[in-house]
């Protein structure tokens, strides 16, 4: 929720313009701060001082980052309570969870400095036998600045992943956060200027609207990485299409599940209920449509319908989730399990009437017809649609066949890991839920409209560098092979060479 001066609003996630932000309280729906909108004037300032440092930044080497990602560490450990209050006053969710995000960014944070000098250090290659007077070598290079729009979803744990990966990388970084939860950004903004004195303007923040968030992606910055819906992805990378500018995407999802017949059915009901439920599904990994074998169909249902009725959506703490604050989002949600109703739907727990202007309370739908919205679109709230198949083969081609592909889960006792490797996503957890997205080291993302690109892992640091090819030469040429002074035969003297030996070694095995 969020109010504006001199608004003006059209359909779209984070498409309102003003000059002001206003937000709100989740919990008391009382106004929480104001912030001023970045112009565009404002933001090419800000670009511009950071690439004023991008080059110092570089220069400290991997131990002189390390030292001050160790600052900012320390400083978020020690303001992670109030992190966390911030996070619940912001997005509604709860104290834990706004706990969580805390100790994921201090979990990435962890990742990049035990590990980026190994996957971006430079590393020498070897070199063919022609080219033995060749030292060849790779270095990983960083873009320079480094553009992020983050989502009020996750206004912390999204956003600043990606944010330690890129500077980790060696690049300057400004993030554009969600106007619903911009008060996010500042704080960290101001816990960076805080750890690292000597240099401020390497990470910034930047409140606004999409018109922000837009002059961000078109005022050179160096690469843009954008959390959103599919509509507004493709809206970024035509933005970012004229100059070339590249581009991390993390997108929608329709995460389904696979409960196959041999499955432990009560960790099954338990994984899945939470991977449904937490932060009131507002996650694009959240499981949204679950892929039931017809044998154990019933069972589970019941299982899950007890498990769900236990969760309650509201303010106070003792709510396991908290409220849907975008406001637009209600009517998709509305519409989802309508026409899932409509269509013969049953709702085991919750329902339309479970649905007011603010909260959704946890709806659990069966009998879904598999081409209902809800089992093809993204719901992207507290409901699950369980739908019944014959078989595994028939839920692995459900999946696949959809326009999505970012996260997944698989629950059998023993064919888990083989249904996982046949499943055309990004990520999976089998005999669990979400497991993937808290192992730091593991590469987070997805393929078709859930976007392209990777963060999380080496692939996130590798994300926001380009690899550099150097070769030295060191002496004579046995072969010349790159001037024109080649003797005569040279060449084909060469690959005979490499004929023979190749066929010598295919022999040997």
């Amino acid at each position: 929720m969020n109010t504006t001066k001199a608004a003006i609003t059209r359909d779209g996630d984070s498409a309102t313009t003003g000059s002001e932000v206003v937000t709100i309280d989740q919990a008391t729906g009382e106004e929480f701060a104001r912030y001023p909108v970045a112009d565009p004037a404002r933001v090419a300032a800000a670009v511009a001082s950071a690439r004023s440092v991008a080059g110092a930044w570089w220069d400290l080497g991997f131990e002189g980052r390390a030292d001050r990602l160790r600052a900012w560490r320390r400083d978020i450990a020690l303001g992670g309570e109030e992190l966390a209050a911030l996070i619940h006053a912001e997005n509604g969710k709860s104290i834990e969870d706004g706990r969580a995000e805390v100790l994921a960014i201090l979990g990435h944070l962890s990742f990049v400095l035990d590990n980026a000098e190994r996957v971006l250090g430079r590393r020498d290659v070897a070199v063919p036998p022609t080219m033995t007077h060749q030292r060849a070598r790779v270095e990983y290079l960083p873009y320079g600045v480094v553009g992020v729009i983050g989502p009020w979803n996750f206004p912390l744990g999204t956003p600043g992943a990606i944010v330690v990966h890129a500077l980790a990388a060696g690049n300057a970084v400004i993030l554009k956060p969600s106007e619903l939860t911009p008060g996010v950004g500042e704080w960290l903004a101001r816990s960076w200027a805080r750890a690292v004195p000597d240099l401020p303007e390497v990470f910034q923040n930047l409140v606004g609207f999409a018109a922000t968030g837009r002059a961000l992606t078109t005022t050179g910055v160096d690469k843009v990485a954008f959390t959103g819906s599919v509509r507004s992805g493709r809206a970024v990378a035509a933005d970012c299409a004229p100059r070339l500018t590249p581009l991390l995407l993390e997108l929608g999802g329709n995460d389904g599940v696979i409960v196959a017949d041999d499955a432990d059915l009560d960790q099954a009901a338990a994984h899945i209920t939470w991977g449904a439920l937490q932060n009131a599904g507002l996650g694009c990994i959240s499981l949204e449509v679950a892929y039931v074998v017809d044998s154990v169909h019933d069972a589970l249902v019941a299982r899950i319908a007890g498990l769900a009725g236990q969760v309650r959506a509201g303010s106070d703490e003792s709510d396991l989730i908290g409220p849907v604050p975008l406001a637009t989002q209600i009517p998709v949600i509305r519409h989802h399990v309508a026409d899932a109703v409509d269509r013969g739907a049953t709702a085991v727990v919750g329902g339309p009437p479970a649905i007011d202007d603010r909260y959704v309370q946890p709806t659990i739908l069966v009998d879904v017809p598999a081409d209902a919205v809800a089992a093809t679109e993204e719901t992207f709230g507290p409901v699950l649609s369980i739908v019944r198949v014959r078989d595994t083969e028939e839920a692995i081609s459900r999946i696949n066949a959809g326009p999505y592909g970012l996260g997944s889960a698989v629950f059998s006792r023993e064919h888990g890991e083989d249904i996982a490797r046949r499943l055309r996503v990004g990520m999976t957890s089998v005999n669990d839920a979400l497991a993937y997205s808290q192992v730091s080291g593991l590469p987070f993302g997805g393929r078709g409209d859930s976007g392209y690109g990777r963060k999380h892992g080496d692939e996130g640091l590798l994300e926001f560098v380009y690899p550099h090819a150097i070769t030295v030469r060191t002496g004579p040429a046995p072969v010349p092979t790159t001037t024109f002074d080649r003797p005569p035969g040279a060449m084909a003297a060469a690959l005979g060479a490499l004929r023979d030996r190749l066929l010598a070694e295919d022999g040997q095995r």
